[in-house]
């Protein structure tokens, strides 16, 4: 018996197996579908965590370029302290007994004559107290510039603000100096000597001097 094309097509279609692959073929759409829709998800965010990436790899580049300086800035400034420190304790005088010592030192080993030393301190500011110090030379010239050579080359910080020659006669030279040193605040305070305006390059002849080996 022969069976009729329509009556074939109704016996597929209830059939278990073709509604397997019915479903199978949906599912497999659906699958394909969802893989296509994930693979263009993922492309994207890919490319935008890259763009973010490289966004935070330039700024932390950045960041460190800016912060390169500061690095061991706390060892920095420990040293820069040290030196300070070491800077007052080797080339700022301990007092006035000090520097007198020592323009007396240099004064013998060049040979030259002090006429006169006057001292007078500055207004004291934020830093150290500036000494003043007015001085009459008398020697030969070679021994005038080993004294102003070794004034400079001293341990201790001095300053020349100026010099003047004043006279001379036969082969001896007559200068007048200005030099400045510098102490510490309470040392300074502690001298009791008058102060110097700022504005003056030399001590006032007529504020009192501290003649040499005065001050203590």
């Amino acid at each position: 018996m022969i069976e009729k094309p329509g009556s074939l097509w109704r016996e597929r279609l209830a059939s278990p197996l073709t509604w397997h692959y019915s479903g199978f073929a949906v599912l497999l759409v659906l699958v394909i579908a969802l893989a296509v829709r994930f693979a263009l998800d993922w492309a994207a965010i890919s490319a935008h965590t890259r763009g973010v990436l490289e966004d935070r790899q330039i700024q932390y580049r950045a960041l460190r370029i800016e912060t390169e300086p500061l690095r061991g800035m706390d060892k920095r400034i420990d040293k820069t302290r040290g030196q300070i420190a070491d800077f007052y304790a080797r080339r700022v005088p301990a007092n006035y007994s000090t520097i007198l010592t020592q323009i007396g030192s240099l004064d013998v080993a060049s040979g030259v004559r002090l006429s006169r030393v006057q001292y007078a301190p500055r207004p004291p500011g934020s830093n150290l107290p500036e000494i003043v110090m007015d001085a009459g030379l008398t020697g030969e010239y070679p021994q005038i510039m080993k004294f102003i050579t070794s004034l400079e080359r001293d341990k201790i910080f001095f300053v020349i603000r100026g010099m003047n020659l004043t006279g001379q006669q036969g082969g001896l030279v007559n200068l007048r100096l200005q030099v400045s040193t510098w102490l510490r605040p309470a040392d300074a305070a502690a001298s009791g000597l008058p102060q110097v305006p700022e504005q003056s390059s030399a001590v006032s002849p007529a504020a009192p001097a501290a003649q040499k080996g005065r001050p203590q």
